[in-house]
């Protein structure tokens, strides 16, 4: 059993602030007792899409070596939700998602496969694919702490995507997501549910909140939250940057899907 956290944040395109709240919160969490912590999908940069791009970084760039530094000094795991990660396409990066290790190791690295091509007018349209490369592999990383399944935002409504985790071990699942506004208040939590409940697993998804500084064109949702394998909600942030804590017992797992064998019932 640990305390796990997951982290709400309002970042824009300004990448010190938005560092310097990871930090704090990342922080105040470890110093309630939180083994792991996770950040949300674009915690380093939310702003322009063209801009995102031009601040690509690589694996071993400042974003991801700050975080390194940090769970290393304070003996932690930390999911960073994602970074805009360079990529080989000048224009387009990787949306990816890093399992730090208490140690400062990286443990994991995840692209985000399903890019949120959306047109909702006239409050969102939005093409994610013009600015992101789609990565192709799914990723479990097996950890002192559980088997946590990778998945950033819009992987969400893909449930095939977590049951191939599942099959691969996972007991825990993350979602690190900048669900919108719009989308947010009516699918958000019945799609977190829906996974933890048909998975069987512990579903971390820390949230960014708010508007962000892209000319209006970004308004998250946030209600970062954590899930148990029952489908309850156990933690959530309320409204502006904060941090939900919650105890994480992988032998309620067991027992869950021990007592109702999803798995041994399928089909299909």
């Amino acid at each position: 059993m640990f305390l796990a956290a997951v982290v709400q944040l309002t970042c824009t395109s300004n990448q010190d602030d938005n560092w310097e709240m990871t930090r704090c919160l990342v922080e105040r969490a470890a110093e309630h007792g939180a083994r792991l912590v996770a950040t949300p999908e674009n915690t380093n940069f939310l702003g322009h899409h063209d801009e995102k791009v031009r601040l690509a970084e690589p694996l071993d760039g400042p974003t991801v070596s700050r975080l390194r530094e940090l769970a290393a000094g304070l003996g932690i795991h930390v999911l960073l939700g994602s970074f805009n990660e360079r990529s080989d396409d000048p224009r387009r990066c990787y949306n990816t998602s890093v399992l730090i290790g208490p140690d400062g190791q990286l443990l994991g690295t995840y692209r985000k496969i399903h890019l949120f091509d959306v047109d909702l007018p006239p409050e969102l349209c939005f093409a994610e694919s013009a600015t992101v490369e789609p990565g192709d592999t799914p990723v479990v990383v097996d950890c002192a702490l559980g088997r946590l399944g990778l998945s950033i935002c819009y992987d969400l409504r893909f449930p095939e995507l977590y049951q191939l985790l599942v099959s691969q071990g996972a007991n825990i699942l993350t979602v690190p997501s900048a669900f919108t506004l719009t989308t947010g208040k009516d699918h958000w939590e019945p799609l977190l549910r829906a996974r933890a409940i048909e998975n069987q697993c512990y579903v971390l998804a820390p949230a960014q909140y708010g508007k962000h500084d892209d000319n209006g064109l970004r308004h998250s949702w946030g209600h970062a939250m954590i899930i148990d394998p029952w489908g309850s909600v156990v933690a959530q942030c309320s409204d502006g940057p904060g941090i939900a804590m919650a105890e994480i017992d992988l032998s309620r797992v067991a027992e869950v899907r021990r007592s109702l064998p999803v798995a041994d019932h399928r089909r299909l």
